[in-house]
């Protein structure tokens, strides 16, 4: 019988820290990997941010891979294991992506591979100032192998020990590992291999957020940049990319309201914007970060 190829899914909600997950993985584990990654938006940011590693990569965009790709995710795997032939394959999933179906799928419609474990990254401030967990989000919870608490510098003890707890009382199987951007051993990502009983998922699948991006080859004001986030609509929950100052290009983070800069080597300026009912918000959000634009 031939030997299947271990495949790990690692979900999580917008901006909770898959993408630094997939960069702390690829410095550290030294095997043939593949990876196979779905975005939420037209425009592929973590594809970029990660480009330049010595790994192969597929990427699955347009859609959520629990869903309307669930196709294409069976033939990306296909193609990855006739062309690659990896030791391992990782799956980054979009924030708003519920693993169940991705997970029945692997372990019944995909015989050359098998579920090895599914890894949750729960942004801990995040879960803080949102305690009203959200479908998607309690099931990316209750699916995990293993939970990483992530973001901990940003919460207090006491906040982290109610986190927890609220972890322990949906899912009690998986391990809990608390992380500083996703800084973890990887020998307890890999090698789970628990068994599943599952049932086709009956649930269908409909994300409330939509998104919107933005790119320009201009060179934007920093100050005015960072006022126009620091005025950022309500709406937006999530926003990435590049923005390309005189200075520089930094790779941009935002999520519920926190964000950072963070240098990186990109020519131009790239942003995708995510959260509820953003279309009726996107002619204002646009035309306020036009006005940043320099010659």
């Amino acid at each position: 019988m031939a030997v299947r190829t271990p495949i790990s899914l690692i979900t999580g909600f917008l901006g909770s820290g898959k993408t630094t997950l997939l960069q702390h993985i690829l410095s550290s584990v030294h095997r043939k990997m593949a990876i196979l990654m779905n975005e939420f938006g037209e425009i592929s940011i973590d594809g970029l941010i990660i480009e330049g590693e010595n790994i192969s990569m597929v990427e699955l965009e347009g859609g959520c891979v629990c869903c309307s790709l669930l196709g294409e995710f069976e033939a990306a795997v296909e193609e990855i294991m006739d062309t690659v032939d990896p030791e391992i394959i990782v799956v980054e999933t979009t924030g708003v992506a519920e693993p169940e179906a991705l997970v029945f799928d692997i372990q019944e419609g995909l015989p050359q591979v098998r579920l090895d474990g599914v890894i949750t990254i729960v942004d801990a401030p995040a879960m803080v100032q949102y305690p009203q967990l959200g479908h998607t989000t309690r099931m990316q919870i209750e699916e995990a192998d293993t939970l990483l608490l992530n973001k901990v510098d940003l919460a207090s003890h006491e906040d982290l020990e109610k986190l927890e707890e609220k972890l322990r009382q949906l899912n009690r199987q998986a391990s809990i590992v608390r992380t500083e951007r996703c800084r973890v051993d990887p020998d307890l990502l890999f090698g789970i291999a628990r068994e599943r009983e599952l049932n086709p998922p009956q649930h269908l699948h409909q994300t409330e957020f939509d998104s919107f991006s933005y790119s320009t080859p201009a060179v934007i004001d920093r100050n005015c940049f960072e006022q126009f986030v620091q005025g950022l609509s309500p709406a937006v929950y999530r926003a990435k990319g590049f923005v390309r100052f005189s200075e520089g290009t930094f790779l941009f983070n935002f999520v519920a309201g926190r964000w950072e800069l963070e240098p990186i080597l990109v020519r131009k300026s790239i942003l995708i914007f995510v959260g509820k009912g953003l279309q009726s918000q996107k002619p204002q959000i646009l035309e306020t970060l036009k006005k940043c634009e320099r010659t």
